[in-house]
C-alpha cells in the first residue's frame, strides 16, 4: 500500500483554503425585516454593508432597533446558508465521510 504524498496533499489543501476564502469573500446577502421596512446588506465575512430604512419606521426607535436586529441576524443566516453551500459544493468531491461538514 503506497503512502500519499503528503507535501502534495498540504498544497493541495491549501489551494483549496484559497479558494474558499475568495468563494466566500464574493457572498453578498440582503436581508429585510418587518416587510421591507429595514433592509440590510451583508458580505461573506458578516460585515454589514448597507442599511435601508424605511422613513415610516424612523419616529418608533423601539420598532426600527427591532427591525434592524431582526434583519442583522437574517443576513448572518444567509452568509452562513451560502458559505455552508459553497463549501460543500467545493469538498464534496474530496471523498469527505459523510456529514463531516
Amino acid at each position: 500500500m503506497k503512502m500519499p504524498n503528503m507535501q502534495a496533499m498540504m498544497q493541495q489543501a491549501q489551494q483549496m483554503q484559497k479558494k474558499m476564502a475568495e468563494e466566500v469573500a464574493k457572498i453578498r446577502v440582503e436581508a429585510s425585516a418587518g416587510g421591507g421596512m429595514v433592509t440590510v446588506s451583508m458580505d461573506g465575512q458578516k460585515n454589514v454593508t448597507g442599511v435601508k430604512i424605511d422613513p415610516e419606521v424612523a419616529g418608533d426607535v423601539e420598532m426600527l432597533q427591532d427591525l434592524v436586529m431582526i434583519a442583522c441576524n437574517e443576513a448572518v443566516k444567509k452568509v452562513e446558508s451560502e458559505t455552508q453551500a459553497k463549501m460543500g459544493g467545493m469538498l464534496g468531491g474530496m471523498g469527505l465521510p459523510p456529514g463531516l461538514l
